[in-house]
């Protein structure tokens, strides 16, 4: 095996610190670039013994320089109460935060990956989402940030290829969960969770008949993997999600059904802009990656609600 200087941005994150750990698992050395805004040093703090390893606290927004064969640029806040909290920031670290780092592996002639999103489908009038859907995504929204962030991301990425020969990978993630979530992300598998452990109110926007395509965090570092080791000539993007589709109101009678909890379910307003269904088509992703998701819903589900628990018995503990 050859060890590969690789630079992961946003590497103290949800998806980041899953990733970090396993290049090393891999043999590699690692950079771990975050700037904490929603990344947790408790991820990735039983990482710092190795020799391997290194963290950086550095934003994306501001240029970076290193030696490094490739690149995964993960940096952004994604759940839509972190990245819409200061908008104009999340917008800067998708498009500057794409120049810097694309400048970069034009520097040192690095590879390197984009981690896109299906938000950039927006509100989809085609159902599944193929990646020749141009998407239906409202400019000024609320949302907007992040979605037309990624968007301008992805443009960036293509416009350095044509121009500058950089090698690049484009792969669009749909709905991921799975342990080091943050639990005040906001988003819906870790609110359901954290509401059923404590047996509050689960709180669904809308009325729970909207649909998501949930994939465990496992299959998601596959896709990230072979992407990143595919052919050359195989730049994306490239749609990496679960096909099983659930309506809110199934996780949610899920969550409570595995969590035995006594959580009732409330309805509140839908947020603008939620799109009303989410599903990939991951035929690409079989056909050139030879990759599908192996994680179904309920295991993935007991693996984020033990980590959830022993996180509340660990902070418990701690207060007293």
């Amino acid at each position: 095996m050859i060890r590969k200087r690789i630079l992961v941005t946003g590497g103290a994150g949800f998806i980041g610190s899953h990733l970090c750990e396993t290049l090393l698992l891999q043999g590699h050395e690692v950079f771990c670039l975050d700037n904490f805004f929603t990344g947790n040093k408790e991820n990735i703090v039983h990482l710092q013994d190795n020799n391997y390893f290194e963290l950086i606290r550095h934003d994306v927004v501001d240029p970076f320089l290193i030696e490094t064969d490739e690149i995964y640029n993960l940096a952004c806040p994604a759940s839509p109460i972190h990245y819409q909290y200061n908008s104009i920031k999340t917008m800067k670290t998708s498009i500057m935060g794409a120049i810097n780092m694309l400048g970069l592996a034009k520097r040192v002639n690095a590879k390197i990956l984009q981690a896109s999103t299906s938000e950039v489908y927006g509100d989809p009038k085609i159902h599944p989402q193929n990646e020749k859907y141009w998407g239906n995504v409202n400019p000024i929204g609320l949302r907007s940030c992040y979605d037309v962030g990624k968007r301008a991301a992805e443009t960036l990425f293509m416009d350095y290829h044509r121009q500058n020969n950089i090698k690049i990978k484009i792969i669009r993630i749909f709905n991921t969960y799975g342990p080091k979530m943050l639990p005040n992300d906001g988003r819906v598998v870790s609110n359901f969770i954290i509401q059923a452990l404590t047996n509050q109110e689960i709180t669904i926007f809308g009325d729970g008949a909207q649909t998501r395509s949930f994939q465990y965090i496992d299959d998601l570092i596959q896709g990230l993997l072979k992407m990143m080791n595919s052919k050359d000539t195989f730049i994306g993007p490239v749609n990496i999600g679960n096909t099983n589709e659930f309506t809110i109101k199934d996780l949610a009678n899920k969550i409570i059904e595995l969590t035995n909890s006594k959580s009732k379910i409330v309805f509140k307003p839908l947020p603008s802009d939620d799109p009303l269904r989410r599903k990939p088509d991951i035929e690409k992703a079989n056909k050139e990656l030879n990759w599908e998701p192996k994680i179904n819903l309920e295991t993935g589900l007991i693996k984020t609600i033990t980590y959830f628990d022993n996180l509340f018995r660990k902070n418990c503990q701690s207060i007293k």
